[in-house]
């Protein structure tokens, strides 16, 4: 009877210690974890979305007049990726709503990331590697319900910016609709301060191989459904995949859907036999929401001139990003000769702005300093009246084809 009291004794005695060392240990590591998961995001995020360092950039009275005058519309930022206040000014990324407003922004496009592959490039990637979205969905504190699941991901993006357009006075709302779109832009000629944020998915391996989920991605207000990213997925081939597959029957399911419900269809990153397989398969204007033009900078990342032609001539229309890898430059003078040459290819009526702000991209000005563009395209003797296509009234008239 003894023995087994004192055995109990002993046992509680090591249990104790086992406890007080687990809480030290605790306490050692805690302070760590909260400074990985707090400054960790900031850092990648700085990193990856930097402005190249400049002084201010020149504008003229001209320029900064016809500025003032632009409905001012991007087809695509992946800010909602980020661990930022879109309420605030940030020291850091391309876009806030702040930004927006001193940049005299209409409309933007917000895209939901949700995988991308290690070591992702735009000629190989492995369809099973590492995904980098699910680490920074864990270090960015997340719900746990994204960490494993790509549908909620996009989900979850889309509820943080209702969540923002709810909290912003009225200076934000969420467009899903063509009649949503009309009341924006008769209110801002009114002179209200209101800035309309669509949204969309990079890559529709969000729908998790079944088309239900489309559904899900429709009714969380997303509008545009980019087919691709960075690799091959159930719906077929990405540009940056070795074997150039088409569109599988699941993919011609999901554009037939696209098309038939009044969606937006996104080219980017899907492969040119892709395009080429929704191009014979659909009658609706089409988008390429960020790139370059090929025949000024050669990369895989840009589509073939002929290719882009023929996106063209669906009425949609080829979005111009602002970053080097796409336009084999890093100035607002760059971005503007990419979209003068888009211009002499494709027609004053197909292009539009894509800038990829937010999109692991280095930029030479942030969504404040659009006047800079503005002025590069006056520079680049394009008539006012091409800029303001270009600008914003292109992607409206897309928009307006489309949205119902």
């Amino acid at each position: 009877m003894h023995g087994r009291r004192w055995t109990f004794l002993i046992d509680f005695e090591h249990d104790q210690i086992s406890m007080r060392i687990l809480k030290l240990l605790f306490l050692l590591i805690a302070p760590s974890l909260i400074a990985f998961a707090v400054f960790m995001p900031i850092f990648v995020d700085a990193g990856r979305n930097a402005v190249t360092p400049h002084g201010p950039y020149p504008i003229s009275d001209r320029a900064q007049t016809l500025h003032d005058q632009l409905i001012i519309g991007d087809f695509h930022a992946d800010t909602m990726l980020w661990r930022r206040n879109l309420l605030e000014r940030a020291d850091r990324g391309h876009v806030d709503l702040p930004r927006l407003i001193e940049g005299n922004v209409a409309l933007q496009m917000f895209t939901a990331v949700t995988k991308s592959p290690a070591g992702q490039n735009y000629h190989d990637n492995d369809t099973e590697a590492f995904d980098n979205i699910t680490a920074l969905a864990a270090a960015q504190l997340w719900p746990p319900r994204t960490w494993n699941s790509l549908l909620e991901r996009a989900l979850y993006q889309a509820e943080r910016l209702h969540g923002y357009a709810a909290r912003s006075d009225g200076q934000l709302r969420v467009i899903t609709s063509r009649a949503a779109l009309d009341q924006l832009l008769t209110d801002r000629a009114a002179g209200q301060t209101v800035v309309g944020g669509l949204l969309g998915i990079e890559g529709a391996h969000a729908l998790e191989g079944d088309i239900a989920n489309l559904d899900k991605l429709v009714a969380a207000g997303h509008r545009m459904i980019a087919l691709h990213h960075f690799f091959d997925n159930a719906l077929g081939g990405s540009l940056h995949s070795t074997g150039n597959l088409g569109l599988s029957d699941f993919g011609r399911e999901v554009v037939a859907e696209v098309e038939k419900r009044g969606l937006i269809l996104d080219l980017a990153h899907a492969s040119t036999q892709v395009a080429q397989d929704a191009l014979a398969m659909t009658n609706m204007p089409i988008v390429v929401s960020h790139t370059g033009i090929y025949s000024v900078c050669p990369v895989r990342r840009n589509f073939p001139d002929e290719l882009m032609q023929d996106i063209a001539a669906t009425g949609g229309v080829i979005a111009i990003g602002y970053w080097a890898d796409v336009t084999c430059g890093n100035t607002p003078a760059s971005v503007a000769e990419t979209i003068k040459a888009a211009i002499a290819l494709l027609g004053e009526d197909h292009v539009s702005l894509g800038s990829d702000f937010d999109g692991s991209v280095v930029t030479p000005f942030d969504a404040s300093e659009l006047a800079a563009l503005t002025q590069a395209l006056l520079d680049e003797d394009l008539s006012e009246g091409q800029i303001k296509k270009v600008m914003g009234e292109n992607m409206i008239r897309v928009l307006r084809a489309r949205l119902r």
